[in-house]
């Protein structure tokens, strides 16, 4: 039974993996940027870092699928792991701007690649019926990771400098490919002798055969309606997202000149609070997990990162925050739930192609961003871009609606079976 194998020991050790290597990621965040500033004393330059970390993201996505076609996941993954934990010694010994590059793309491959994997392979490990619950707890465990990660960072660098913060993320990736090298995924089902292969319109169009902007243009045209999208509104958010990200140094600075890193601390602890309740919400409230809750879930997360830059108290940032943070699970939660009840084929590509646009909103956010909080107020900018986001979804939950021949307007049925409860 999917229930059954969703306890397994292998998702458990995936989950632990996955969490630990998260906790790196999330100290070396704050690590990586004050280093990159640190060593270069330009901005430009740390921009361009975080550029080229964003850029080698993207491509992995779009090339994940290909990848994952010709080498399994967890040789994949563990050999990603050794890679980025190789990458981070390296900085330790040889600190230099092309270091600092390198070590940029293999970080922005390796989260990238691993994002893909766990979103396109969490079905085939623990069942289509535990799906939602598995994404629940995938989501609980990069939010613990965001807490610790961001909460240690200052402390880690302090005691132990740079190196310390990074040596610490290698031995992260270390824990996770040893976890890893446990975890085995179910083979694929073999067919029956003479039985012709079922045609996929999604790996035709990925074929080698077809150039890159050809396949793409074909996952395009082949994918349902409802996941298009989807996707189109998960970039909308990226988009977003990189507006307050940029604005929130900005904002904090003006309400509390004296101290701007408490207010920052107060409304990313918040967040990343919130986001590690949104699984226990989401099993206990919401029956079914599908586009609409990723619909409704996206604009409440909208609003409230809208309200946190109004200049709130601070016990109403606090608990603005908290609310956008439970509404970032929940849309996740519902986001991934829903692409993984697409056929086993057309996962990989489609969490492929959903990283490389978010990638690329994200980035492309961050750029919009930063010129406009050059001409506009904080809040004008934060509002626009979540504005933008919130036309989005409104257009995604009209345009996801179908009429019956009568011409009454009903929801678009639904991709699969809901995944169960926990």
């Amino acid at each position: 039974m999917g229930g059954a194998r969703g306890e397994s020991r292998g998702f458990w050790l995936l989950l632990t993996g996955y969490g630990v290597s998260s906790y790196g990621n999330f100290l070396n965040l704050i690590a990586l940027g004050l280093f990159s500033y640190h060593l270069t004393g330009s901005s430009w330059a740390t921009g361009v870092v975080m550029a080229v970390r964003l850029g080698a993201g993207f491509l992995a996505g779009l090339g994940a699928a290909r990848v994952l076609g010709r080498i399994a996941r967890r040789p994949l993954l563990i050999g990603l792991d050794l890679v980025q934990a190789a990458g981070m010694v390296a900085l330790v010994v040889a600190p230099s701007l092309a270091m600092l590059l390198l070590v940029a793309v293999v970080l922005g491959v390796g989260n990238t690649t691993l994002v893909v994997v766990l979103r396109s392979g969490v079905p085939d490990l623990v069942g289509e019926e535990a799906r939602g619950r598995a994404n629940g707890r995938l989501v609980t465990a990069r939010s613990l990771a965001t807490i610790l990660g961001f909460g240690s960072a200052g402390v880690v660098i302090d005691l132990g400098g740079y190196d310390a913060a990074f040596l610490l993320n290698g031995g992260s990736f270390l824990v996770s490919a040893l976890a890893l090298s446990f975890v085995r995924w179910p083979s694929p089902e073999r067919r029956a002798p003479g039985e012709a292969k079922t045609a996929d319109p999604v790996s035709a169009a990925g074929s080698p055969e077809a150039d890159g902007l050809t396949r793409w243009r074909a996952v395009w045209r082949v994918l349902p309606a409802l996941v298009v999208g989807m996707v189109v509104v998960r970039g909308l958010d990226a988009l977003a997202s990189a507006g307050h990200n940029v604005a929130l140094p900005i904002f904090a600075t003006g309400v509390a000149p004296e101290n701007p890193a408490a207010v920052m601390t107060q409304f990313m602890t918040a967040w990343a609070i919130g986001s590690l309740c949104a699984h226990q919400l989401v099993s206990r409230l919401v029956t079914t997990i599908d586009h609409r809750v990723f619909a409704v879930a996206t604009c409440v997360m909208s609003a409230s990162f809208v309200l946190a830059f109004t200049g709130l108290p601070t016990g109403w940032l606090i608990a603005v925050s908290l609310l956008a943070g439970i509404a970032d699970g929940v849309s996740e939660i519902g986001y991934v739930s829903t692409l993984q009840a697409l056929p086993a084929a057309q996962r990989t590509r489609v969490f492929g192609l959903s990283a490389s646009v978010e990638n690329s909103a994200f980035g492309g956010g961050m750029v919009l961003s930063a010129g406009l909080l050059d001409v506009l107020p904080v809040l004008a900018v934060v509002g626009g871009l979540h504005g933008v986001a919130v036309a989005g979804v409104l257009a995604f939950l009209l345009l996801s609606q179908r009429r019956t021949p009568d011409g009454e307007l009903v929801a678009h049925p639904r991709l699969a079976a809901d995944p169960d409860r926990s």
